[in-house]
C-alpha cells in the first residue's frame, strides 16, 4: 500500500517558479529560546485564497508578519512577485494588511478612512474619490461613506477595514484572524463575504485563522501548522478527506483515532465521524465494511446533528455523527445503553505511521 510523507510534500521549492506572488524559502523566527518559526517553505500563486490554520503558538502569525516585513526572519528569504524583500521595510513592500482590531481612526468618516492611504501616496483627489467609492461599493458600504466607525456595527468596521485595505490596489492582502471579534452568525456571513470580495477583486488573499470553519470555507488551499511548521497543505477538501498525520486529523475537523493489528502488528488509524453508519445489533452489514460492535456511551444532541460515542467490545472508543432528518432530541437521548453496530467503507480509513508523521489507506 503506497504512503506518502508530510514532511516531503509540503510545496514546491519556491525557486523554481516566478510566478508566485508570495514565497518564503527556507526561513527561520525564534524569540529567545522559542523557535516560533522553524525552517517553512511556502508558495502563494498570484489570485488564490490561502489560509494560514494551526493553534496559538503555532507559527502562523509570526510567518504573516514576516511576509508583512514586520518582523525579520534569522535565515532565509521572503519574495513578493519574484523579488527579494527580505531586508525591505513594510511600508515599501507591495502588501496591506487587515487587523482583528480594525485600527480605523475614529475622528474621520469612513470615506475618510479609506480614502486615508491615498492621500498619503498623494494620489490625485479625483482618482480618490472614485476609488474610495468603488472600495465602499465592493463591501457593500456605499451608502455609508459620512458616517463615523463609532455609528457602524462590527462587521461593518470591519467592512471599512478591508476597503480601506483594498482600495490601494496591493498585490498581497494579509488577513490577521479579522473575524474573531464578530459573533458566530456574523463571522458565517463574511466568510461568504470575504471570499467574494477576493473573487472579484482578484488580489492575492493570506488569511491567518485557529479556526477550522473558516478555513475549509473560504480556502483555495491552506496550510496546517504546529510548533513552527508546516505539516500538511493543500486544497481543503484534501486536507480534510486525507490527513497525512494524527495532528492534522485531530485539529482539521473531529477524527477518531483507534489502535488495532494490522497484518499482526499494532496500529492506529483514523476515520471521520460522519463517515460512520450506525446500524441496530447483529444487522448486517455492507459488503466489505469494516466493522465494529459496541455499546452507546453517550449522546450529545445539536439539533441538526447529534453526536453518538460508543464503546467499543474490542476496546477504544468511536464517536459518530448522525442528521436529525427524521428524529426528536427524546428520541436520540433514549438510544444511551443500547447496542450497535458500527460500519464505515475501508477508503474512508487512514493508517498512522507515528514513527515518520505519514499516513496510508488501510484495509482494517
Amino acid at each position: 500500500m503506497a504512503s506518502t510523507s508530510s514532511r516531503s510534500r509540503l510545496s514546491t521549492p519556491a525557486t523554481e517558479t516566478t510566478s508566485a506572488d508570495v514565497e518564503v524559502v527556507s526561513v527561520y523566527k525564534a524569540y529567545g529560546e522559542v523557535q516560533a518559526v522553524d525552517g517553512i517553505d511556502l508558495l502563494v500563486p498570484a489570485g488564490e485564497f490561502f489560509t494560514m490554520l494551526g493553534p496559538s503558538g503555532s507559527g502562523k502569525t509570526t510567518t504573516l508578519r514576516l511576509i508583512a516585513g514586520f518582523e525579520q526572519p534569522d535565515s532565509g528569504r521572503i519574495l513578493l512577485g519574484g523579488v527579494d524583500v527580505t531586508r525591505v521595510p513594510p511600508f515599501s513592500r507591495d502588501v496591506n494588511t487587515v487587523f482583528q482590531d480594525y485600527a480605523l481612526f475614529p475622528h474621520m468618516t469612513v470615506a475618510g478612512n479609506v480614502e486615508y492611504g491615498l492621500r498619503v501616496k498623494k494620489v490625485p483627489r479625483g482618482e480618490r474619490k472614485r476609488r474610495v467609492a468603488e472600495a465602499l461599493e465592493m463591501v457593500r458600504l456605499g451608502t455609508h461613506g459620512s458616517r463615523r466607525p463609532a455609528q457602524l456595527s462590527g462587521g461593518q468596521r470591519q467592512r471599512v477595514a478591508l476597503a480601506r485595505a483594498i482600495v490601494n490596489r496591493p498585490k498581497v492582502l494579509l488577513l490577521d484572524e479579522p473575524l474573531g471579534a464578530l459573533d458566530l452568525k456574523l463571522r458565517q456571513q463574511m466568510q461568504l463575504e470575504l471570499k467574494r470580495i477576493q473573487e472579484e477583486v482578484g488580489i492575492t488573499f493570506i488569511y491567518v485563522t485557529h479556526d477550522q470553519e473558516e478555513a475549509l470555507t473560504m480556502s483555495d488551499r491552506l496550510a496546517v501548522f504546529n510548533e513552527g511548521r508546516i505539516e500538511q497543505i493543500g486544497p481543503p477538501a484534501a486536507v480534510y478527506e486525507h490527513p497525512e498525520n494524527e495532528f492534522v486529523a485531530g485539529f482539521v475537523g473531529v477524527s477518531n483515532v483507534l489502535e488495532r493489528k494490522l497484518n499482526g502488528k499494532p496500529s492506529r488509524f483514523t476515520v471521520r465521524p460522519e463517515k460512520i453508519h450506525m446500524l441496530v445489533e447483529g444487522a448486517t452489514p455492507a459488503a466489505g465494511a469494516n466493522v465494529e460492535d459496541g455499546r452507546i456511551h453517550d449522546v450529545v444532541y445539536v439539533g441538526m446533528v447529534t453526536r453518538y460515542v460508543v464503546d467499543l467490545d474490542a476496546g477504544g472508543q468511536l464517536m459518530v455523527v448522525r442528521q436529525n432528518l427524521e428524529t426528536s432530541s427524546t428520541e436520540v437521548l433514549e438510544a444511551r445503553g443500547r447496542r450497535v453496530r458500527l460500519e464505515w467503507r475501508p477508503e474512508h480509513t487512514y493508517a498512522i505511521d507515528e514513527s515518520e508523521g505519514e499516513t496510508e489507506d488501510m484495509d482494517a
